[in-house]
Order: C-alpha cells, then structure tokens, then sequence
C-alpha cells in the first residue's frame, strides 16, 4: 500500500533524489506549497502559506508523512504541521531553539559553554548601537534568523559596525515578520528564552578552524549521527568552496563533537527529527567551537550521499517522519568519496558566457555522476544574483565522486575549465 509524502518546496531536482531512497516505489510524493514561494521569495506571508498548506494536506488522499529540506520558514512550518495531523514531531519550541541564532546561542551557553564564543543579541532598531555593543572587535555580526550568511558581516571597527546595522535594518523584516508569525503558534512559550525576536541581532566573537558538518536524526530520544562532512572555505576564510565527505577529520574529534552535540540536543528537547550541525575544529589549540545546528538534512548534501552511498539522506527525513529508526548509509554508492563545490567570483561583473546544456551533457559522458546548476544566465549582472554572501557571487554548484580528496579537487577544476564561464571583467574566482 502506498503512503503518502508530503514535501515543502518540492522540485524537479530534489524530487529525482528522493526517487533513489531505499523502496522509493511504494511512496506517492506530493508537494506542499510551491517551489517559488518558499525559497528566495520577496517575502513570506506565512498566514497565506499555511492556509495553501493546510488546504493541500486537507484534500489530500492520505497524510503519512511530511518533510522538507529548506531552512526556515519550512522547518518550522513542519512541526505545526505534523502535530495538527497526528503524525511524530518535534515540538515547535525545540526547533525555535535551532532557528533563532541567538536562542540557540543561549541554550549552548547552558548545555555546552566549553563550545560557545563571546556573543551578544543586539536590536537592530536601536536608536544608539554603540552603546549597546558589549561584544569585542573583530566579530560577526548577522540577524538572528537567515540563511546562507545573508546579512552576515565580520566587523573590524565601528564604522563598518554601524554601517551593517544599517543595511540588516532595511531587509531584516524578510524573515523577522515570519519568524514572530511562527513563535505566536507556540503551545509552550515559556519554554522559550523571554529575551530576543526575529529582529534580533547577534554578534559572535571570531571561531575558526576546519569546519565540518554533522549529519544526524533523534528517534525517541536517542540521537545518532550517520555523517561526517567536511566544509571547506575559499581564500577570505568566508564563502563556502567545498563540501567532501567522508570527513578526513581524526575521530578523536568528531567523537567528541557528537558528544557535544548529544548535550545540546538532549538540552533542548529535540527528538522526531533529522539535524544537522556544524563544528569547528581548531587544530593548533585542539578547540572545539560549535557555529550552528538546523532541525533538517542538509539539502546540499543530498546528490554527495546519494553519488558516495547509492541513495540520497533524504531516505533519513522519510523513515523519520514516519516514525521508523533510519538504516542510513549503507555502501552502495559509485565513488569512496564525493563533494558538492560552489563555483564563486569575489567581484561584480556582467556575465558574458554560460555553458551549453550539450556542453554539460558532454562531460557527463565522461564523467556519468556529474551534477551541475548553473545560477546566471548571459547578460545579468551577479549583483541580481539573491540571498548571497556578501564578499562574494556563488554562480552555480558541481557535484562530484572521486576516489580521494586529490583526485576530487582535479576532476573539480578540469570540469570548470571545460564550462568556460566568461565575464565581462577580469575577475577573481576560486577555480581558476
């Protein structure tokens, strides 16, 4: 009998990697709400999108499950969701806890400050931010809820201080209006911090190091972590370059990061629900700092495990939702190693050429697992690209399997040469 899954932002893309989890054939995907409205709209009319969502599970056949693996508002639309059709949830106080920085901030404070930086909630809106900076330089500094280090600024002294807070005031609403939507759908609101809201800013002391990402799930309390996968950076030590796994971090260290993770998670009542969570490790001191945790899979990670263990970890998010303990990774995959790189140019330019589809489609005769997005198109400018860094315009994702790192980086750069994205200007990239 089939069961029926419902999945928040479904798209083309995301739809053929849900078809390579395990007994794929007995699960009819439906998807809840539509691509465009949850990722990188204008703005998010939550009372709107609820209404769409719970019209869709309203007419719906059967409602056995429903995931999603964009950042908020879907992971915490999911909760609310889940509980109103009777299905295995976390509560929506303990994913809150994931969304907002500085809440999560608060409770690694708690449950382990021995990972925890210097930080502070700051109100953007303050009439003076001087005065209430306690937080030393450097630090960063970024709205409580985003994504994708929108917003997010390293601050190196008042000016450029004052200067982000003046350019977080102006688009902050996007997610701060959403998230208080969400927060006023709490059934326990005292199970929340009383301090901070969705307008709320956080400036975090500087952590560095190699930074990796676990990749886990809560079942009925017992927290497992499948995954290990390392993130590495370009040249200014911000944007994202790469993401490879498996780790080739020491086990020493990602046993005590998942401890570390076991105490946050148990601190904050998370259960019923994939996670992921990032770390830093700084190798010269042996320190552990821990940057983020979100209550989903990691969707740039789905085509790696999928290309490195035959199925995408979407399959986790389906067992989970349907209150099954996971069998996740098995060995099935085509490549001992696979990583997802993220072609980015460090200046603003007019793009002058982009790939053909038979181009792309050429390579991947050579290289059959090869998965690439291209995000620009001849003629725009990569200031219209949205919800960038902002030191840098990211033009597109490759995916690949190797036989190790070395091997991985070379098809990488091969494949980019080949591509031949031209611009403009000369301009500075992390692959060429």
């Amino acid at each position: 009998m089939t069961q029926h899954i419902f999945v928040i932002g479904l798209d083309d893309f995301n739809l053929a990697e849900l078809q390579t989890v395990r007994n794929a054939g007995e699960y009819t995907f439906h998807g809840l709400v539509d691509y465009d409205t949850m990722v990188l709209p204008e703005s998010y009319p939550m009372p709107e999108i609820m209404a769409e969502a719970r019209r869709t599970l309203a007419d719906a056949p059967a409602v056995d499950g429903i995931i999603g693996h964009w950042d908020f508002p879907t992971t915490s639309m999911l909760p609310i969701l889940r509980r109103e059709h009777g299905l295995p949830t976390p509560t929506l106080e303990s994913v809150l806890y994931c969304e907002s920085k500085y809440w999560n901030r608060l409770a690694c404070e708690q449950a382990v400050p021995e990972c925890t930086p210097d930080f502070q909630g700051l109100d953007p809106y303050s009439d003076d931010p001087l005065a209430d900076l306690d937080v030393a330089y450097p630090f960063w500094l970024k709205p409580t809820v985003a994504f994708s280090s929108y917003l997010g600024f390293r601050i190196e002294n008042e000016q450029q201080y004052l200067d982000a807070m003046a350019t977080i005031r102006e688009h902050i609403h996007v997610f701060a209006e959403p998230f208080d939507y969400i927060v006023e759908q709490c059934q326990n609101r005292a199970a929340l911090p009383d301090r901070g809201s969705g307008a709320t800013c956080i400036a975090e002391g500087l952590i560095g190091g190699r930074l990796c990402t676990l990749e886990g799930y809560v079942h009925n309390g017992e927290v497992v972590v499948y995954a290990v996968v390392d993130s590495l950076r370009a040249a200014n030590n911000v944007s994202f370059f790469s993401y490879q796994y498996p780790s080739q971090l020491p086990a020493g260290v990602r046993n005590r990061m998942i401890g570390h993770a076991e105490k946050l998670l148990h601190h904050i009542g998370l259960d019923h629900t994939p996670f992921n969570m990032e770390f830093f490790w700084d190798e010269a001191i042996d320190k552990i700092w821990l940057l983020e945790i979100n209550a989903r899979i990691s969707k740039s990670h789905c085509p790696i495990f999928q290309i490195a263990t035959g199925a995408s970890h979407h399959e986790v998010a389906i067992d989970i939702a349907l209150g099954r303990r996971p069998d996740f990774p098995r060995p099935e995959g085509r490549f001992p190693m696979a990583g997802k790189f993220m072609p980015r140019v460090f200046a603003d330019t007019v793009v002058t050429r982009v790939p053909s589809e038979e181009e792309i489609q050429a390579l991947k005769r050579v290289h059959p697992e090869l998965i690439v997005h291209i995000a620009i198109e001849e003629g725009m400018r990569l200031s219209e690209l949205r919800a960038q860094d902002s030191y840098s315009f990211e033009i597109g994702d490759v995916f690949l399997g190797a036989a190790d790192e070395a091997e991985l980086h070379q098809k990488f750069r091969h494949i980019m040469q080949a591509l031949d994205f031209q611009f403009a200007d000369v301009v500075p990239t992390n692959y060429s």
